[in-house]
C-alpha cells in the first residue's frame, strides 16, 4: 500500500497553467489507421488531465476504449469510488456525437490513504480512468469526430481539497469496420489497468451483524480457496458509511475461503443493514468484486489461519516540537477565553469570591488551587471523552455535548439553579445558624472553589478563543499523551489569571474589603446566569424542536420550585417541604429523561440568527465548488447555536450593511454551515482546515486555489474588505 505523502506547501507553486479553450489542430486526412488528433492535456497546479485512446481509431459497431490520464502533483490526490471518510469521487460529462454511448468508469484499485485518523480511498502520481464507448454501427468511415469531456476531480493535499474542472477533447477518426485499429502509446497502460481492475470472479460473500453490532464478512470460492492461505486481504466498500473506513480488518482464512471483522459505520449504527454489500476484496492473488448477502455464515472459513490488519498507519508522525507549539497556543487561547463572553459571569462569581478571601491569604489560595483542579479535572474528561469517541469512529470535535439536546437542557438547568442559588433562594452548604450570615453564594470552602472551575469549563465550551482553534486542531491528530497535554494546557490558561491573584497578597490587598455590596454583587450576577438559562433552552429548541422546549421548561419549573421548597426547609420549615422539594425533583429529571429520548434534527434551512443577514445558502462542498466554477467569490461561515462568538459575529458584522453591500457588488455567494446538530461533513471541512470546532470563516476567491482562513473575532469593516479584495 502507497501511504499519503506529505502536501508541499504551496506559498511559492506557480499561478494556475490556463489551457484556453481548444488547441486548433490540422484536420486528419490521412486514411484510418493515422493516430488520432488530441487537444492536448489541460492542467491546474495540481494536476494534468488529458482524454486518451486505447486504439487509433473507432471500429463502427464495436467498444471503444477511452480513458482520462491523470498526472497528479507529488502530495496531492482524487479519489475513488468511494472517497472513503472525506473526499468526493471523481465525474465525468461527456459530449459524444449522436448514437455514441459512454459507459460507467472501470476504477482502478484504490490506494488507502490514512490522514488524521480518517481513512480515504484514492490516487495520487500518474492513474488511467478507462471508459467503455458504445460506436454505433453506422458511423460513417473516415470521418473524424470531436469527443469531450469535462471532468470534475476533487484534487486534495494533507491541508486542502480543490475542485478542479477540466475539459478535455479528442479528435479521432473512424475506420472500416473490417480493418483492425493501431495501438496508440497509451494501448498498454490503459490495459493494464483493465487487467487489474477489480472484476467478478464467481465468489460467495455473506456479511452478519453480531450481537455486539461488529460486522463479520464471509467469502468463498475458488479465488479465495487453498492451503496456502489467501495473503493480505483488505475489504473496500463501494459505499461510504457501511464500515469504518479507518478501523483494522482482522480475519481467519479456512479450506473454504476466509472472514473479515468489520467495525460498522454510521450507516449501520443507525438502521442496521438494509441490504446487500457490495465492494472490492483483494487478497494477494487479486481484486474481486463481490456482493455480501445478508444471511447465516457458511462453514470452512476459520481454522487454518489468521489474517494480519492491512488498515495502514492513520497516525501523522509525532514530533516534539508540534506538541510544544500546540501547548503554547493552547495556553494563550486559554488566557484570551477568560475575555470570552461566556465566562463572564463565572469569572465575576469568582471575583467576589477573592474579594471575601482577600484578607485571609490561606483561604485564597486554598481557593486558587482548588479552582485549577476543576478546570483541569473538566478538561480532562471532556478531552478523553472526545477522543475516544473519535477513536470509535464518530466525527466530533471541541463543543460536541452541546450538539446533544439533553446535554443543553442539562446545562440550562445547572445555569438556572446557580441563579437561584445567588438570587437566595436557597443556599449550599449553610446551616440553618449560619444562612444569615452568607455574603457569598458559593459552595463551601475549597469544594465550592472545585466545582466554580467546573462549571467555568461547562460554559466555556460555546466559545472558541483565537490561537485555541489551531491548537485543538493539532491535538486531534497527535497520541492520546500529547493531546491530552494540550488540553491540560488548555485549562491552565484558562484558570491562571485566578490562580496568580490568589497567590499575589499585594493583588488581594487591592480587592475591597467584604461588605454589603457582596450581596447586591451577587444578587446582580443571578441574572447572567438567567440569561444564560434561557439562551440553552432556545439552543436546544433549536436542536430538536418546541416539543424540547416545553420539556425544558417543565423540568425548569420543576427544579425552581424543589429549590424554593428547599429554602423554605433551610428557613425552618417542616420536613413537608422536604418531601415537596424532592418529588418535584423526580418530576424535573422525569422530563428529563423525555429529552434524552428525542433525537436532534438536521437543519434545513439556513439558521435564523443569520436570516437578517445577507442571504445565506445551506453550505455543501458542491455548492462551492459549483460557485467557483462561475467565477464568483464565496464566503463561508461554519457556525452554531450554541457558539457565543459565532452569533456576536453574526449580529456584529456578518449581517452589516456594509458586509451585504460588499456582497452584492462582488456577486459573492454566501454558504452557512449549521454544526448545531452534529454533521460530520462539517467536522471533516473543519479538520481540514486544523479547527476543531466553530466559528471558522472561509473566503474563497476566484483564480485562488486555497481559501482565506478570516479572524475569529469579525468586524464589518475587516469583512468588507475581504470580499472586496476577492471580488477584484
Amino acid at each position: 500500500m502507497k501511504s499519503l505523502r506529505r502536501s508541499q506547501s504551496l506559498s511559492g507553486a506557480l499561478l494556475a497553467l490556463l489551457m484556453g479553450g481548444w488547441l486548433t489542430l490540422a484536420a486528419v486526412s490521412a486514411p484510418a489507421q493515422e493516430a488520432p488528433s488530441s487537444t492536448g492535456p489541460a492542467a491546474t497546479e495540481r494536476i494534468t488531465a488529458e482524454l486518451v485512446s486505447m486504439t487509433a481509431s473507432a471500429t463502427p459497431g464495436s467498444t471503444l476504449i477511452l480513458a482520462v490520464r491523470q498526472d497528479i502533483e507529488p502530495g496531492w490526490h482524487t479519489y475513488w469510488r468511494n472517497p472513503g471518510d472525506s473526499g468526493g469521487a471523481t465525474t465525468l460529462d461527456w459530449r459524444l456525437p449522436e448514437g455514441w454511448e459512454a459507459g460507467e468508469i472501470v476504477w482502478p484499485l484504490p490506494e488507502r490513504q490514512p490522514l488524521s485518523g480518517l481513512m480515504n480511498y484514492g490516487y495520487s502520481d500518474v492513474v488511467y480512468l478507462p471508459v467503455p464507448i458504445t460506436v454505433p454501427a453506422d458511423a460513417e468511415p473516415g470521418r473524424t469526430l470531436d469527443l469531450s469531456v469535462t471532468a470534475l476531480f476533487l484534487v486534495c493535499s494533507a491541508e486542502m481539497c480543490v475542485p478542479d474542472e477540466l475539459t478535455l477533447g479528442l479528435r479521432l477518426p473512424v475506420g472500416a469496420a473490417d480493418q483492425t485499429p493501431l495501438e496508440t502509446r497509451h494501448a498498454s497502460a490503459i490495459q493494464a489497468v483493465l487487467e487489474s481492475s477489480p472484476r467478478p470472479a464467481g465468489l460467495s460473500a455473506r456479511i452478519v451483524r453480531g450481537d455486539d453490532g461488529g460486522l463479520t464478512l464471509a467469502v468463498t470460492g475458488d479465488a479465495v480457496r487453498g492451503p496456502e492461505g489467501p495473503g493480505p486481504v483488505y475489504f473496500f466498500p463501494f459505499e461510504g458509511g457501511i464500515i469504518d473506513h479507518a478501523a483494522p480488518q482482522p480475519g481467519t482464512w479456512g479450506p473454504e475461503g476466509l472472514s473479515l471483522t468489520l467495525a460498522p459505520g454510521g450507516k449501520v449504527r443507525a438502521g442496521g443493514l438494509a441490504g446487500p454489500v457490495g465492494g472490492v476484496i483483494t487478497t494477494g492473488r487479486g481484486a474481486f468484486e463481490i456482493i455480501a448477502e445478508p444471511g447465516p455464515l457458511p462453514g470452512g472459513i476459520s481454522g487454518s489461519g489468521t489474517l494480519a490488519a492491512t488498515n495502514g498507519d492513520s497516525a501523522r508522525p509525532f514530533e516534539v516540537a508540534t506538541l510544544i507549539q500546540a501547548a503554547l497556543l493552547a495556553l494563550v487561547g486559554g488566557l484570551i477565553l477568560n475575555l470570552m463572553p461566556c465566562v463572564f459571569p463565572i469569572l465575576a462569581m469568582k471575583a467576589a469570591a477573592l474579594a471575601r478571601a482577600a484578607h485571609a491569604p490561606h483561604e485564597a489560595r486554598r481557593d486558587g488551587l482548588m479552582f485549577l483542579a476543576g478546570v483541569l479535572v473538566t478538561f480532562l474528561l471532556l478531552a478523553g471523552l472526545m477522543l475516544g469517541l473519535r477513536a470509535a469512529g464518530e466525527a466530533v470535535g471541541w463543543g460536541f455535548q452541546l450538539q446533544s439536546p439533553v446535554v443543553v437542557v442539562g446545562l440550562s438547568l445547572l445555569t438556572l439553579a446557580v441563579g437561584l442559588n445567588l438570587s437566595g433562594v436557597y443556599h449550599v452548604g449553610q446551616s440553618l445558624q449560619t444562612v444569615g450570615e452568607a455574603r457569598l453564594s458559593r459552595l463551601p470552602g475549597g469544594t465550592g472553589a472545585f466545582f466554580t472551575g467546573v462549571l467555568a469549563v461547562a460554559v466555556a465550551a460555546p466559545c472558541t478563543a483565537p490561537f485555541m482553534a489551531a491548537a485543538l486542531g493539532a491535538a486531534l491528530i497527535m497520541p492520546w499523551g500529547a493531546a491530552l497535554i494540550v488540553f491540560l494546557m488548555l485549562g491552565l490558561g484558562l484558570a491562571l489569571p485566578f490562580v496568580v491573584v490568589a497567590f499575589s497578597p499585594a493583588l488581594l490587598a487591592r480587592l475591597p474589603r467584604p461588605g454589603p455590596w457582596m450581596d447586591r454583587m451577587k444578587g446582580l450576577l443571578a441574572f447572567p446566569m438567567y440569561a444564560t438559562a434561557l439562551w440553552l433552552a432556545w439552543v436546544a429548541a433549536r436542536q430538536a424542536g418546541s416539543e424540547v422546549l416545553a420539556l425544558g421548561l417543565i423540568a425548569g419549573l420543576m427544579l425552581a420550585f424543589a429549590l424554593w421548597l428547599w429554602g423554605t426547609r433551610q428557613a425552618g420549615a417542616g420536613r413537608w417541604a422536604l418531601v415537596l422539594a424532592a418529588l418535584s425533583l423526580v418530576g424535573s429529571l422525569a422530563a428529563l429523561v423525555l429529552v434524552s429520548r428525542m433525537e436532534p434534527t438536521a437543519p434545513t434551512v439556513a439558521p435564523a440568527s443569520v436570516e437578517a443577514g445577507p442571504e445565506a445558502g445551506i453550505w455543501s462542498e458542491e455548492a462551492v465548488a459549483a460557485a467557483r466554477a462561475d467565477g464568483r467569490p464565496v464566503l463561508v461561515n461554519f457556525t452554531a447555536d450554541w457558539c457565543v462568538t459565532c452569533k456576536i459575529n453574526e449580529r456584529v458584522a456578518l449581517s452589516s450593511g456594509q458586509v451585504r453591500a460588499a456582497l452584492d457588488a462582488a456577486n459573492a455567494l454566501y454558504l452557512v454551515g449549521d454544526w448545531t446538530v452534529r454533521d460530520p461533513a462539517i467536522t471533516r471541512e473543519l479538520e481540514r482546515h486544523g479547527r476543531s470546532g466553530v466559528p471558522l470563516y472561509l473566503l474563497y476567491a476566484p483564480g485562488t486555489e486555497a481559501p482565506r482562513v478570516l479572524p475569529q473575532l469579525l468586524t464589518p469593516g475587516l469583512v468588507a474588505e475581504a470580499i472586496r479584495e476577492a471580488g477584484s
